[in-house]
C-alpha cells in the first residue's frame, strides 16, 4: 500500500489552464523505482535483524504473551503515526498530534461522567476530527507554514488541556468505560485491533482511492497539482483532519486504559510519532509513502526500546537513539532524491 504507486486519472491529468496550454503531467514516482525499492529493502531488513537479535537474545521474547504486548505498546503511536504519514504526503506537518491526543482524551473522559461511554468514546475522537480541521484551515486559508502552525497549535490545545481540568485528574468509575483500553480478543488488546482498522482505512485510502493519488499529488508538486485542477487546500485539510481524529482515537484509548484523563501527558509523543513516520520512509518532503512501511517504522522503535531494556541500557539514551535514526532515515531521503 504505497503513495508511490497513486496515478492521477487521466482526466485530471489533460486538463488544461484558462490559456488552452496543456498542463504538464503531475510528478508521481513509480512504486518500483530502485530509492523506493532501497528503502523498503532497508527498513524490513533492520525489523528483521532487530527481531532475530531479541529472539536469540530473550527466551521469552517470542511467547504469545510478549508479542502481544509489543503490538499493544506499539498502537498508540502506530494509530498517530498513520494520520502523520497522511499529512506528510500530502505535504504538511503536524505537530500538534500530543495536544489532540490529550484533548480527545480529556473530552471523553469528562464526557463518560455524564453519558453512555461509547457516546463518550465518539465525542472524544470527534474532538481531534475538529481540531484537525482547524489545523488544516488555519495551513490552507491563513497559507502559515504547517510546521509552525501546528507548533502554535500544540501550544494553544495543550493550554485548553490545562485550563479545563483545572490541572487535576479526571477519574472514571465506570467498569464498560475502563474495559475499552484493557479489554482482550484472541490475546490481543482492542488498543491492537484498533491500530489494525486504522491502518486498513488510511492504508486503502492511499492505495486504492482518488482521495489518496490527490494527497500524494499534493505533497509531490503543489503547482501542478492545483493546474490540474486539484484542489490542494481541501486535500491537505481533509489530511488534517484525518491526522486528528487518529490522535484522538488513541487518547481517548490510553484514558480507557488507565480511567484518567491527564492534561500532563507525555510531550514528546510527537517527536515519536515523527520518528516512527520518518523510518518507514516516508518522505519530510511530501508526495511519496506508505502506511505498511510506516506500520514498520513504529515496530522498529518499539524493538530498539525493548532492546535498549533488555540490553540495560538507562532510557535516558532512548532519545538519542531516536534522534540518530531520524537524522539518518532523513539523510537517506535526500540522497535518494539527488541520485534521481
Amino acid at each position: 500500500m504505497t503513495a508511490e504507486d497513486v496515478s492521477i486519472p487521466t482526466s485530471v491529468v489533460a486538463t488544461s489552464a484558462p490559456d488552452a496550454h496543456p498542463v504538464q503531467q503531475l510528478p508521481v514516482s513509480g512504486g518500483r523505482t530502485l530509492p523506493a525499492l532501497l528503502r523498503s529493502l532497508a527498513i524490513v531488513g533492520v525489523l528483521l535483524v532487530l527481531f532475530v537479535v531479541l529472539a536469540i537474545t530473550s527466551t521469552g521474547f517470542l511467547t504469545m504473551t510478549n508479542l502481544s504486548n509489543v503490538l499493544d505498546e506499539t498502537a498508540p503511536i502506530g494509530i498517530m503515526a498513520c494520520g502523520e504519514a497522511l499529512v506528510f504526503i500530502a505535504g504538511g506537518f503536524d505537530l500538534s498530534i500530543g495536544a489532540v491526543y490529550t484533548v480527545g482524551g480529556i473530552v471523553c473522559a469528562m464526557a463518560a461522567l455524564h453519558m453512555p461511554t461509547p457516546l463518550a468514546l465518539v465525542l472524544g475522537t470527534l474532538t481531534g476530527l475538529g481540531i484537525g480541521i482547524v489545523n488544516g484551515l488555519l495551513v490552507t486559508v491563513t497559507r502559515i507554514n504547517s510546521f509552525i502552525a501546528t507548533i502554535g497549535t500544540q501550544f494553544v490545545f495543550s493550554s485548553i488541556a490545562l485550563v479545563i481540568t483545572g490541572g487535576l485528574l479526571i477519574s472514571v468509575t465506570s467498569p464498560s468505560f475502563a474495559a475499552i483500553g484493557r479489554g482482550t480478543w484472541l490475546d490481543f488488546t482492542y488498543y491492537t485491533y484498533a491500530w489494525l482498522a486504522v491502518v486498513v482505512v488510511t492504508g486503502f485510502i492511499l492505495w486504492r482511492t482518488r482521495l489518496g493519488r490527490y494527497m500524494a499529488a499534493s505533497g509531490g508538486g503543489e503547482v501542478a497539482a492545483r493546474l490540474a485542477g486539484i484542489r490542494v487546500g481541501v486535500i491537505r485539510t481533509i489530511a488534517f483532519a484525518i491526522s486528528g481524529m487518529c490522535a484522538a482515537l488513541a487518547g481517548v484509548i490510553e484514558v480507557s486504559r488507565t480511567a484518567t484523563g491527564d492534561a500532563n501527558t507525555d510531550t514528546t509523543i510527537p517527536l515519536t510519532v515523527i520518528a516512527a513516520v520518518v523510518i518507514g520512509g516516508v518522505s519530510i518532503f511530501g508526495g511519496e509513502g506508505s502506511i505498511w512501511r510506516t506500520v514498520v517504522g513504529c515496530l522498529i522503535l518499539t524493538l530498539i526500546n525493548d532492546g535498549l531494556a533488555l540490553l540495560n541500557v538507562t532510557a535516558t539514551w532512548e532519545g538519542a537513539f531516536e534522534g540518530v535514526i531520524i537524522l539518518v532515515a532523513v539523510g537517506f531521503d535526500s540522497w535518494t532524491r539527488v541520485r534521481r
